[in-house]
């Protein structure tokens, strides 16, 4: 398929959600792009809340947007967990009455819900629905992570309201088309390198959980990630709002 020949008629959306502590402060971010050339970015912030339910905002919050607009979508998002449920899951929680494969309540109901009803009110399969590598150099998953990020940090975004022309970021270069990962449930979980905190200015390094969950739990304004690698350090710091340089106090 030439998704690039869709943009002549095709709404262009990127959405993207982050969270520091997952469940902690969020946000998300979306830019809509219409076929006759004019950009609109979108964001806001997240209480208490988790990663998933931002991936799942800014969707909700882009497709809101053109609710009014029923040309066809071509919507990229980083989040398996957004296209698998929209376009495999939902269906099986609706006829469960909104229970998954287990019996157990589906996470995130009334996200899905809003999603599902806004999904429903367009045409059908009016939205292309495509997988986007998050940090692979994309323009539009890159601008639509910074805005998220500075939104869970609460830093100021100026969020972008004009003519393509004068739009400073690529969208129009779409990412290869890349199929979904495939799911591994019985593969054993990765152990993380590190979980990070942040208190009263102070970050510390913690080599298990529950460390880090005695220093966190119950203070006001803690942040607290888990970091797979040791890169990913540095991009919570930066999540935070903080300095790559940032010392990291071993706890």
């Amino acid at each position: 398929m030439d998704l690039t020949n869709l943009l002549r008629d095709h709404i262009l959306i990127y959405t993207d959600g982050a969270c520091s502590g997952n469940p902690g402060p969020g946000g998300w971010g979306a830019i809509v792009a219409t076929p006759e050339g004019h950009v609109r970015e979108l964001g806001d912030q997240g209480f208490d809340t988790t990663n998933n339910r931002m991936e799942l905002a800014g969707v909700i919050h882009a497709l809101k947007f053109i609710k009014d607009d029923p040309r066809p979508v071509l919507l990229y998002t980083d989040s398996t967990y957004v296209i698998r449920g929209i376009t495999q899951w939902i269906f099986g929680w609706r006829r469960r009455g909104w229970k998954n494969a287990e019996g157990q309540a589906v996470l995130n109901r009334e996200h899905w819900e809003e999603l599902d009803l806004l999904v429903r009110g367009r045409a059908k399969d009016s939205i292309n629905w495509q997988y986007c590598r998050g940090h692979r150099g994309t323009p539009g998953n890159e601008r639509c992570d910074v805005i998220a990020v500075k939104m869970s940090a609460r830093q100021r975004v100026d969020l972008y309201d004009g003519p393509l022309t004068r739009y400073p970021h690529a969208i129009h270069d779409l990412p290869p088309y890349e199929a979904l990962p495939e799911m591994r449930p019985n593969e054993p979980k990765k152990a993380a390198h590190s979980y990070l905190s942040l208190l009263d200015g102070k970050v510390l390094r913690h080599r298990d959980w529950s460390s880090c969950e005695r220093r966190v739990k119950g203070r006001a304004g803690a942040k607290f990630k888990k970091a797979m690698a040791a890169d990913d350090e540095t991009e919570i710091l930066k999540g935070w709002g903080l300095s790559a340089t940032t010392s990291i106090h071993e706890d």
